[in-house]
């Protein structure tokens, strides 16, 4: 049999609607998170922006409450980055990721820590953090203490990628400041984690929001390599496409593939949000030409708008007492006064879920 080849476009409508960004959806943020597999959240606002352009009236204090009631964590995983996940997949996606995370650490601890003082820095981190949670400053400066001879930063990230540290409350919570602080996964959720997870279940998940996907998306995706052997196990109860580069894909059966020329309305998009961070290949949601002026030399992948379901340009926000702009920025002119006034309908709700409705709002085109 021939096999199927997906057009860019069409694989941008999929992504779109396996991302509920072709019209808002009517489900819990919970049920979103869920679904979405994790979102990446090294600072604290993105995740909430996250929700709120893919969900019909969310609230912040919606996932504010989630967090505080330890229903959803944010914890070291995909990418070895901070992400936010359900409390159950927190338990099962860090044993999944756990050899990954370990080969991830600095070259200076990966080939120094003989085998004693590997096990006296995960003992001692986890009493440390089981005691009372830590900002990794504090617990570099104490591992340093027993572990002599080591970076302090080197050896709080390597306990944070050896143990399963996650960020406490109100770490997260919208509107809340401080450091983050961290204890364990277990002392945090009161239960153990997964001892036998395999990945097959979270790279299924993976294809239903984010598929069709080659190999190298998935790897990208997660951090993990040699996938292929996973895949190829899979395969009977996967379907398979192309794409127009004769790259083979993979995907989950029934998960939806609009017609590629499905109207998609424009959306904004938080820093480091996933759709930008999953792909080996990201042309189905960005022109690579873009990418100098989204992804930075210091690891920040700014917050951007899509038109017609590509990325267009660039966003930002700025807040003083009693008034929020709103910066819009594209890379190349509009091709219509109806893009343009749909895009400033958009930016409107976003200033409004940002700000209230009693602040006064400006919208400018850089």
């Amino acid at each position: 049999m021939s096999i199927r080849t997906l057009s860019k476009r069409e694989l941008n409508r999929a992504l779109l609607a396996r991302q509920m960004l072709l019209q808002r959806e009517r489900i819990s943020p919970l049920e979103a998170i869920r679904r979405l597999v994790a979102i990446q959240a090294q600072a604290q606002e993105p995740p909430y922006y996250a929700l709120w352009t893919r969900l019909e009236n969310f609230k912040q204090e919606q996932l504010s409450q989630l967090l505080l009631d330890r229903e959803v964590v944010r914890i070291v995983l995909h990418r070895s980055t901070i992400h936010l996940v359900t409390a159950q997949d927190c338990l099962s996606f860090r044993t999944i990721l756990k050899p990954m995370l370990e080969s991830s650490l600095h070259r200076a601890i990966r080939s120094g820590l003989i085998d004693a003082e590997r096990q006296e820095l995960l003992s001692r981190a986890r009493a440390l953090t089981e005691e009372k949670p830590r900002t990794l400053d504090e617990l570099g400066k104490l591992l340093a203490e027993k572990l002599p001879g080591y970076d302090k930063a080197d050896l709080a990230n390597a306990a944070r990628n050896l143990l399963p540290l996650v960020q406490v409350t109100p770490r997260g919570v919208w509107g809340a400041g401080g450091q983050a602080c961290h204890t364990t996964a277990e002392a945090w959720l009161g239960k153990p984690l997964e001892t036998d997870a395999a990945p097959d279940d979270m790279l299924r998940r993976y294809l239903a929001a984010y598929g069709p996907a080659s190999i190298k998306d998935m790897q990208v995706w997660s951090g993990m390599s040699k996938l292929k052997e996973t895949i190829e196990r899979l395969r009977p109860t996967l379907r398979t496409f192309r794409d127009e580069r004769g790259v083979e894909l993979f995907d989950v059966p029934d998960a939806p593939l609009p017609d590629g020329h499905t109207p998609a309305p424009p959306r904004f998009l938080s820093e480091f949000d996933n759709m930008l961070l999953s792909y080996a290949d990201r042309s189905r949601i960005m022109d690579e030409k873009y990418k100098p002026l989204v992804f930075t030399v210091n690891g920040i992948i700014r917050s951007t708008f899509l038109i017609d379901g590509f990325v267009r340009g660039l966003w930002k926000l700025e807040q003083r007492k009693g008034e929020a702009t709103l910066g819009i920025q594209p890379f190349e002119p509009l091709a219509t006064e109806a893009e343009r006034a749909a895009l400033i309908q958009e930016g409107e709700k976003l200033l409004e879920f940002a700000t209230g409705a009693d602040c006064r709002h400006t919208i400018l085109f850089l």
